[in-house]
């Protein structure tokens, strides 16, 4: 068995920080911090000396900033790299403009907070870099999407049901690194009219915010951040706020979203395991569960819940996925009907939302 630790760069301006980040890695026996620099130039001089497993970088740096550095790493020797950046709205977009660069995860900076807050932080950072580490990562290229010749028909079907027997159907989709790209290609394919979709993807408080704000203006379908009580429609997808978990509820023949605070689930909040019961409660045979690209087994448990209730479920195959840990464990646990490669997602949903 390899038992070598997972080999850790820090850039960061802040010493403090620095700091802060190297105690919390350290503290995890299977991670080891080789080396932490305060700017990309002595990042760059670092990487001359050894190569790391992953890096820590900070976006906002004097000298040379995250961004430009994120993209010189990217064309000239990709490693995976996780953004930590501060809580701050201005910054999101910025960040989001990494994940597409080809960062692979956004963690928010460790703050001096309760003791809860820092463990929290801890779990979640330690987590992040291990999943990092196992990222397939791939050359940057143009992106470009193929859009799907679909009618009306594809998503609405002939009506040959009763509405007692099928009311609307809805989808949850659950992912974790790797995810905001996917969901990006998933999205951006539906149609306006393609049934009401909830998510967790796991992401910081904030970031979710701008996320969602950003797909909106790249899909035909309305994206969103849930609030409480936001109902699940047609043509619209609910993203769960950062820090938040978000559970699918029912009144009469509307669904709806209620956003909760609790404690971590499967080392999460949101977490997919948490939606996806309450769609198996909820909706039954009238939902389509999804899991996408993510480390751990956050989901899979609450699939099989899913599929238990009738659901048709489906997982990212491990050819496309990031990081293929909760498609995996959700395959192995028997909650997967299909395993689909992430370009034929979309059609799926849509033919088993007629």
């Amino acid at each position: 068995m390899n038992t070598r630790k997972i080999r850790v760069l820090i850039v960061d301006d802040s010493a403090v920080v620095r700091q802060t980040l190297s105690d919390i890695l350290a503290s995890d026996p299977e991670i080891e911090v080789i080396a932490t620099a305060s700017d990309p130039f002595v990042a760059a001089e670092r990487l001359r000396e050894e190569a790391p497993d992953v890096i820590t970088l900070d976006i906002e740096m004097p000298r040379m900033d995250g961004l430009t550095f994120l993209q010189k790493i990217m064309t000239q020797h990709p490693i995976p790299v996780v953004i930590c950046s501060s809580l701050a709205e201005e910054g999101a977009q910025s960040t989001l403009k990494a994940l597409e660069y080809g960062a692979v995860e956004i963690i928010t900076k460790p703050r001096l907070g309760s003791k809860q807050f820092l463990e929290d932080s801890r779990v979640a950072l330690c987590q992040t870099v291990k999943a990092a580490a196992l990222a397939r990562l791939r050359p940057l290229g143009p992106s470009h999407t193929v859009e799907p010749k679909l009618s009306a028909d594809a998503v609405l079907g002939p009506g040959t049901h009763a509405l007692s027997e099928t009311t609307e159907k809805v989808v949850a989709i659950g992912a974790s690194t790797g995810g905001t790209e996917a969901l990006k290609s998933l999205l951006e394919v539906l149609p306006p009219d393609a049934p009401g979709i909830v998510i967790v993807q796991h992401m910081p408080e904030l970031f979710t915010r701008a996320f969602a704000n950003r797909l909106d203006t790249l899909c035909n379908i309305t994206v969103k951040e849930a609030e409480s009580n936001d109902t699940v429609i047609r043509g619209r997808a609910l993203i769960a706020p950062g820090n938040h978990h978000m559970l699918l509820k029912r009144s009469g023949a509307r669904y709806y979203v209620d956003i909760k605070d609790g404690p971590l689930v499967c080392r999460h909040r949101p977490s997919v395991d948490v939606l996806f019961r309450s769609a198996a409660r909820y909706a039954g045979q009238n939902a389509v569960g999804v899991i996408l690209t993510g480390m751990g087994d956050d989901g899979a448990n609450g699939l099989l819940e899913m599929k238990q209730a009738g659901a048709v479920t489906i997982a990212q195959d491990e050819a496309t996925c990031v990081v293929f840990g909760m498609p995996k464990e959700a395959i192995k646990r028997s909650a997967v009907s299909k395993v689909l490669p992430l370009d034929a997602v979309a059609g799926a949903i849509l033919a088993h939302a007629r």
